[in-house]
């Protein structure tokens, strides 16, 4: 009946929740797989994943224009941990060129945990403060831009402040 409906409508609250919160901090909370595809690497010796906590890195290949996959072994690359800014390494020599009009590909998992009680309380309570508002303000279209301040102090320090480059005067 009716509660089956709104369980389906607060759980897809809490994913909403989720998404706009990862996508506030660069973080993942709850350890999924992803896939890294880029032209290059941003240098021969260490190319930074854009997620954050990586936990592991399960595959890395270089392909060619024509699709022909050179799988990496893995004892060539690691991964360097770090909360904000994550990289995968080369150990021992440098990481292949990459052929003209090719490609890497490079598969990762990133996340706290498997599981909610993994995810920090903190980033806990701030999806269920937006969970919260998204389904209080289900009925006001286009209203609630923005995240709520409560739920900005809770993520605040899990964010990824960026430093671009520029001099210092």
């Amino acid at each position: 009946g009716v509660d089956g409906l709104q369980d389906g409508l607060i759980e897809a609250h809490c994913r909403a929740a989720i998404a706009a919160i990862e996508a506030r901090i660069g973080k993942v909370l709850l350890t999924r797989n992803f896939k890294l595809t880029l032209p290059a690497w941003r240098s021969l010796s260490a190319q930074p994943l854009p997620l954050a906590p990586a936990v592991a890195v399960t595959k890395v290949s270089v392909f060619d224009i024509m699709g022909v996959e050179m799988v990496l072994d893995g004892a060539r690359y690691g991964l360097q941990r770090d909360t904000h800014r994550p990289k995968l390494v080369s150990v021992g020599m440098l990481f292949p060129n990459v052929p003209s009009d090719g490609r890497i590909e490079i598969l990762f998992s990133a996340g706290f945990g498997a599981a909610w009680a993994d995810v920090p309380a903190d980033l806990r309570q701030a999806v269920m403060l937006l969970a919260a508002q998204y389904y209080e303000t289900r009925h006001d279209a286009g209203q609630g831009y923005g995240l709520p301040m409560a739920v900005q102090s809770l993520i605040e320090r899990y964010r990824n402040i960026r430093v671009l480059g520029g001099g210092s005067k």
